[in-house]
């Protein structure tokens, strides 16, 4: 009777502690695209530059107490991954086994290693010898691709590499476009009558975003290499050079203002569904 007692109580401080690794983890993306969205709408506007992820995380450096905000930034984004990594292998959502799960449970497993890749990025900004690590480790890795690269018909990595945000780009419109995400708040209609539009703005701005840079990719072909693919910065710069290029930068630096702020919503009223194992 006791063992099964302290075995509950266990469940409930690992189920507590997986709904805090995924709401600090929201809260640490909006942080980001809301200085990535701040800085494109004030470049539409003739106010700057725009950054990406990693600009923004610099950003955050230079500012009053900067330090002690990147590691926060850095236990943020360490349990955002973690987050993404459990949804991944647990499938607590229940997206199942059959193509369409198994390429949204991909797709999970690919924004852990990004967030993972952005927390060693902000270890090394912060001279930890963890983030060093990474970046040098990293060069094995290199080392490999750039022998692939050697292949006289390594150009076409690129456009199969553009197939990978062409896939996120539509999924987002999509999840954006018919409002999917609801279902996975807990809210009252009264908070859901402004997240509903904002959020909807956010994913598809998101989704436009991704679509520049798998554009950029099967369009610029040869210009780029498998190892150094255009990021979120380089699609905010390209949509400067299209007519009417500072009114799209300003838009979609709102819509991704409004992402931001769809990260903070689901911080704040996401329902977080926990592995059964642990409950």
């Amino acid at each position: 009777m006791h063992t099964t007692a302290a075995r509950a109580k266990d469940d409930v401080s690992i189920s507590k502690g997986i709904v805090w690794l995924a709401r600090s983890g929201y809260a640490a993306r909006g942080v980001v695209y809301l200085i990535i969205g701040a800085f494109a709408f004030l470049a539409g506007t003739g106010g700057g530059k725009t950054v990406g992820t990693k600009g923004a995380i610099q950003q955050l450096l230079g500012q009053p107490f900067g330090e002690a905000l990147l590691w926060i930034m850095v236990i943020g984004l360490v349990a955002y991954a973690a987050w993404r990594l459990t949804q991944a292998i647990a499938d607590p959502e229940g997206h199942g086994t059959d193509a369409k799960g198994l390429a949204i449970r991909a797709g999970l497993v690919g924004s852990a290693i990004a967030y993972a890749l952005l927390t060693l990025f902000t270890l090394g900004l912060l001279g930890s010898p963890i983030g060093d690590a990474g970046s040098s480790g990293g060069s094995g890795g290199q080392d490999f691709l750039s022998g692939l690269l050697g292949w006289k018909h390594s150009n076409y990595l690129v456009y199969l590499i553009a197939l990978v945000p062409l896939g996120v780009g539509i999924a987002h419109v999509i999840k954006g476009w018919k409002a999917k995400f609801e279902k996975y708040f807990n809210a009252s209609e009264h908070v859901m009558r402004w997240v509903r539009p904002i959020s909807r703005a956010g994913l598809i701005a998101r989704g436009v975003a991704f679509f520049v840079v798998a554009g950029m990719l099967f369009t610029g072909g040869a210009r780029y290499e498998p190892t150094d693919p255009p990021g979120l910065e380089d699609a905010l710069d390209a949509l400067q050079t299209l007519p009417f290029g500072t009114f799209w930068l300003s838009l979609v630096g709102l819509g991704l203002v409004a992402f931001a702020l769809y990260s903070f919503s689901e911080a704040i009223w996401r329902r977080i569904d926990v592995p059964t194992a642990f409950h």
